[in-house]
């Protein structure tokens, strides 16, 4: 019987922490995938496409849920958005990799850019993908291994503005909560009355 050991270090309150994982690949089976998205409707629906593949899933929302779940067991795979709330992807890649060295990890963006591609592999990732991305996009990604330039936005593509990144922020909220506008509301910490006002208007060009 083969085995597999992974033995990474991470920071917890300025302490290091030693962890060593040590998993049966007979009894595993099928390849791990970790998925970080915020938004809720795009990850749930990657993670079945990947789930009707034959991979175990696991899904995370943020920085700490991602962190998290790969300390209790280390992915095969990670699909990572570049933009969430608190820390960002590329932070995730640099700490999920020192936690599971192994782990091969795609960066996913609304907003690529050769910069950001060539600072995710800089991190460890295996390659970028501007979304929107389907689980076949992702798997080639991840069989090429390797960042796409030509794939991504280029340097001097106009990069959208305050309102605009606002508007679509405001609208994806609102499709995760299904169109309940008090719940979007809620979760984006402002007035029912305030967000009504916002969704009247036209999107910002």
């Amino acid at each position: 019987m083969k085995f597999e050991v992974r033995d990474a270090q991470f920071s917890d309150s300025d302490r290091a922490v030693e962890k060593v994982e040590i998993t049966s690949v007979e009894d595993r089976g099928r390849e791990r995938l970790l998925l970080v998205d915020d938004s809720e409707l795009f990850r749930e629906r990657l993670a079945r496409a990947f789930r009707d593949r034959d991979f175990e899933v696991r899904t995370a929302a943020d920085y700490d849920e991602a962190m998290q779940l790969a300390r209790k067991a280390a992915p095969d795979l990670a699909v990572v958005d570049l933009r969430m709330p608190g820390r960002t992807g590329l932070e995730l890649v640099r700490d999920l990799l020192r936690v599971c060295p192994s782990t091969r990890v795609v960066i996913l963006s609304g907003f690529g850019s050769i910069s950001t591609a060539v600072e995710a592999v800089k991190l460890g990732a295996v390659n970028f993908l501007p979304k929107p991305a389907d689980a076949d996009d992702i798997l080639a990604a991840f069989e090429r291994s390797e960042i796409n330039l030509e794939e991504t936005q280029t340097e001097n593509q106009e990069v959208p503005s305050l309102a605009r990144a606002e508007w679509e922020h405001i609208h994806r909220v609102l499709a995760d909560c299904a169109g309940n506008i008090s719940e979007a509301a809620r979760r984006l910490g402002i007035h029912r009355r305030s967000l009504q006002r916002k969704l009247r208007k036209r999107a910002p060009d």
